[in-house]
């Protein structure tokens, strides 16, 4: 993890940090604290998600998913998800294509510093 890469807060209890990327992936780190929420939501982007440690509930087209440490869940592009954090949560988010308006956050955040 590249220390100039800037802790985002992405909603309420929820932050994130790139960790790598490149042309046609992104990666980061996210913690969420417990009872944190996320809104349903949908993105071009496939998405793999990776339980390091902790409990989540991942809402799948309303349909959902209890996992935890050591789990890992595919998302299909513009599927609608959300997230409810039963437990401290700290996950890796991989990303195909990139996710360019994170990574345009995360250079707007190192400008303003």
């Amino acid at each position: 993890m590249k220390p100039e890469n800037p802790t985002i807060e992405i909603c309420p209890g929820i932050t994130r940090r790139t960790v790598a990327h490149g042309k046609t992936m992104y990666q980061m780190m996210a913690t969420l604290e417990a009872g944190s929420t996320m809104s349903p939501h949908s993105h071009p982007q496939e998405q793999i998600v990776h339980i390091l440690e902790g409990k989540m509930r991942h809402i799948v087209d309303g349909v959902p998913h209890e996992l935890s440490t050591g789990n890992s869940f595919y998302l299909s592009s513009n599927v609608p998800h959300g997230v409810e954090t039963i437990e401290e949560t700290r996950v890796v988010d991989t990303f195909s294509p990139p996710r360019e308006e994170y990574l345009a956050i995360d250079e707007a955040n190192r400008a303003s510093q």
